[in-house]
C-alpha cells in the first residue's frame, strides 16, 4: 500500500512538495519520502508502494559516502531517537524519513553532468559551433555530440529553482551574479566532486550516473548537502549493459511511468490519470534493482 500523503497532525507542516512532505520541529527538519511520483511536473493519483523508503535508503548511502568531501544536513534516521512528539507516528515514519538540521538555502539547482541528454542535449544542439567546439552555458564541448554520448569530462550546468514548470538552465556568469563569484566557484567544484567520486563508484556496480542535481545550504557559516542525493528521482541511472550512445537510453528510474503517458490522451494540462498496475510494478522493480546495486542489499532487507 503506498503512502501518498503524511499525516503528522499536530506537528507544523512546513511544505509538501512532488514527493516529500517537510515538517517544522524548530530548530531541525523532519522529512518524510512517501511515495508520490512526479512526471512532466505532475503527480500523479496513485503512487509506487515503497518508493520513499527506498529514496531514503539510497541518500542515506551517499549522504555518508560522500562526507568526506562535503558536510550534509542528516543528523539521524533511527526513530527512536527523534523527539518525543513523533513516536506516535512510527508507522509513517519507519524507513522513509530523516531527521536533519536546518539550513539557509542556496536557490540554485547545481546539476552535474558526465552525459549528453535531457534539456543539456536539447541546449546543445540549438548552439552554433565556434572555431569547431559548442559553447553550452560555458563548457566548451566538441562538435558532433550524439544522444547519450559520454562527455570528455564531467560539466557543470547550473539551474534555477522555479516555484512551478522546468527549472531553467542557466551560464556560469549568471548564477555569479545571483549568489556571488566565489561561492559559484565552490558549488561547481564540490558538486563535480561529489559526482565524480559516485559516478564511479556506480560504474563498477553497473550503472551509469548520466547526470544529477544537487541542493546546498548554509548551516550558520558552514556550506552543506541538503535535500536528497543521487537517487533515482534527482539523477538519471542507465544499466552499462545495455547502454549505447545515440538512442535514449533504458532507465533505473520513472520512465515507464514516462513512456506510458506519452502513449495515452493525456494533455499534460490536467490532471493526470491513474497508473494501471503494471507500470506500477516495473517501475518499482527497477527503483528496487538500483537500490540493490548501489547498496549492496535489497531494501526489504
Amino acid at each position: 500500500m503506498s503512502l501518498m500523503q503524511s499525516d503528522l497532525r499536530d506537528i507544523p507542516l512546513l511544505l509538501r512538495g512532488k514527493v516529500r512532505d517537510v515538517y517544522d520541529l524548530g530548530d531541525k527538519l523532519l522529512i518524510i519520502a512517501t511515495d508520490r511520483i512526479s512526471a512532466f511536473d505532475w503527480v500523479l493519483p496513485n503512487g509506487i508502494p515503497g518508493k520513499g523508503k527506498i529514496l531514503t535508503s539510497i541518500s542515506i548511502f551517499w549522504f555518508n559516502y560522500t562526507r568526506d568531501i562535503i558536510e550534509n544536513h542528516l543528523l539521524t534516521v533511527d526513530v527512536d531517537s527523534y523527539p518525543p512528539q513523533l513516536k506516535p507516528y512510527r508507522d509513517q515514519l519507519e524507513g522513509r524519513s530523516m531527521l536533519v538540521r536546518k539550513a539557509k538555502r542556496i536557490d540554485i539547482e547545481c546539476v552535474a553532468r558526465g552525459y549528453i541528454i535531457g534539456s543539456g542535449y536539447k541546449d546543445y544542439i540549438k548552439q552554433k559551433p565556434g572555431n569547431g567546439k559548442i559553447n553550452l552555458h560555458g563548457n566548451i564541448l566538441p562538435m558532433g555530440l550524439k544522444l547519450a554520448d559520454k562527455l570528455p569530462c564531467p560539466i557543470f550546468t547550473p539551474a534555477t529553482k522555479e516555484k512551478s514548470g522546468h527549472d531553467i538552465n542557466i551560464s556560469l556568469e549568471e548564477m555569479a551574479r545571483m549568489v556571488g563569484k566565489e561561492l559559484t566557484l565552490k558549488l561547481k567544484d564540490i558538486s563535480l566532486a561529489v559526482y565524480t567520486k559516485a559516478a564511479e563508484y556506480a560504474l563498477k556496480r553497473g550503472i551509469i550516473i548520466a547526470d544529477t542535481k544537487f541542493e546546498f545550504g548554509f548551516d550558520g557559516e558552514r556550506l552543506i548537502l541538503i535535500d536528497e542525493i543521487l537517487s533515482p528521482d534527482s539523477s538519471r541511472f542507465w544499466p552499462l549493459t545495455s547502454y549505447k550512445p545515440g538512442v535514449n537510453p533504458e532507465s533505473f528510474d520513472k520512465q515507464y511511468v514516462r513512456d506510458w503517458l506519452e502513449n495515452t490522451d493525456w494533455d499534460k494540462n490536467s490532471p493526470p490519470p491513474e497508473m494501471p498496475q503494471e507500470i506500477i510494478d516495473k517501475t518499482l522493480e527497477k527503483y528496487k534493482e538500483a537500490h540493490r546495486l548501489l547498496v549492496g542489499k535489497d531494501i526489504d532487507d
